[in-house]
């Protein structure tokens, strides 16, 4: 979606065939991309990839923190989850944003313009004791968006966080799948509408889909959201009842 709006984008990944494909869709459509690969949980492969996406176009304006997730869900209650599965969460979710935004933050600011958006989740303010260290690292992106947007007043260079609900997904597709055998279905929007009604009890009847939050980010990387720093945009079809 960037990359129809004219932006040159540099993917990033783990995967060369995945992160190649998503290249040359944007290609074939007419836009500009290239690719940088690595593990950002890893410092060296870290440093590879900012190095790479800031020499791609000359420079990085907008930085998507896209990158996290959970491997492993504390099923066996919070109580229980080790210390060692807090600490990955935040290594997963929240120190590769700082980084990043430590390296192309100072750049953006010299040149008197930039974006940092952090891409959130609905945990970090309705926490799940299933997914604690999840939506614990998930809250510390909002509160480091926050001090970032303060740490660049007056630069140009503004921080966000887009925080999303359950979006649709192959794994999510999966999950969906699963909750609809359990009701004599195979039919995964079976699943879809009993999560949304008896599980997130949502206004808006259906899950999010990856355009909703690219649609938000969009709008917060253009010269629209030049007056929005510090704040976080839910996108989430209203199931976060946070007033």
């Amino acid at each position: 979606m960037l990359a129809h709006e004219g932006v040159r984008v540099v993917v990033h990944g783990r995967s060369e065939e995945r992160a190649q494909a998503v290249a040359a869709e944007i290609g074939a459509a007419g836009g500009h991309a290239a690719t940088a690969l690595g593990d950002l949980t890893v410092d060296s492969e870290l440093e590879d990839v900012a190095a790479a996406a800031e020499a791609a176009f000359d420079g990085v304006d907008i930085l998507v923190d896209n990158a996290g997730g959970t491997e492993v869900e504390a099923r066996n209650g919070w109580l229980e989850t080790p210390a060692e599965t807090w600490l990955d969460g935040y290594r997963q979710n929240a120190l590769p944003a700082v980084r990043l935004a430590q390296f192309f933050a100072p750049r953006m600011r010299e040149r008197g313009w930039g974006r940092v958006i952090q891409i959130s989740s609905r945990h970090a303010d309705m926490p799940d004791p299933e997914f604690g260290p999840y939506g614990a690292a998930k809250a510390a992106l909002g509160n480091l968006t926050v001090s970032l947007a303060r740490a660049l007043a007056g630069s140009g260079v503004t921080a966000n966080t887009v925080a999303s609900s359950l979006v649709w997904t192959p794994l999510a597709a999966t999950w969906f799948k699963q909750m609809a055998q359990e009701r004599g279905s195979q039919d995964a929007r079976v699943g879809e509408e009993y999560t949304i009604k008896e599980l997130l009890r949502q206004p808006v009847q259906r899950v999010g889909r990856p355009q909703d939050v690219a649609a938000a980010v969009c709008f917060l990387a253009s010269p629209l959201a030049d007056y929005i720093t510090g704040s976080t945009l839910r996108v989430d079809g209203g199931a976060n009842p946070t007033v």
